[in-house]
């Protein structure tokens, strides 16, 4: 009996511990655009990011993440750096359907999609 109560409490230690010692990477979230959404959609959403609160100057040429120099690129970069900066004031990642959160990190080369916890 007592062999069986100490299999227990060393199940619950060992969960407890795992528990609180987990990554904080498994709780990241990006904001990307959606493929299925038209260019000139994501062209107006991408635009009301830039204006809104999103650091667009990575995406302008010669910087590290113009390349791909698509708009569906473009638009997940302006809308990740959008929510991320945003989300704390509680801004979604909607951008009237063109966007979704992902928990697969984005950056991709030298371009880093930015990250705030």
């Amino acid at each position: 009996m007592a062999h069986a109560f100490i299999k227990i409490l060393l199940l619950i230690t060992i969960f407890s511990i795992t528990s609180t010692h987990k990554s904080d990477a498994q709780f990241e979230d990006w904001c990307i655009a959606d493929e299925q959404t038209p260019d000139d959609e994501l062209q107006r959403a991408m635009v009301w990011a830039c204006e809104n609160g999103a650091d667009c100057s990575k995406i302008e040429a010669n910087q590290p993440c113009f390349q791909p120099n698509t708009i569906k690129d473009h638009a997940s970069f302006a809308f990740n750096s959008y929510f991320q900066r945003m989300k704390a004031k509680g801004a979604n990642c909607y951008f009237n359907s063109a966007a979704f959160v992902t928990d697969l990190d984005p950056s991709h080369g030298s371009c880093k999609f930015e990250i705030q916890g």
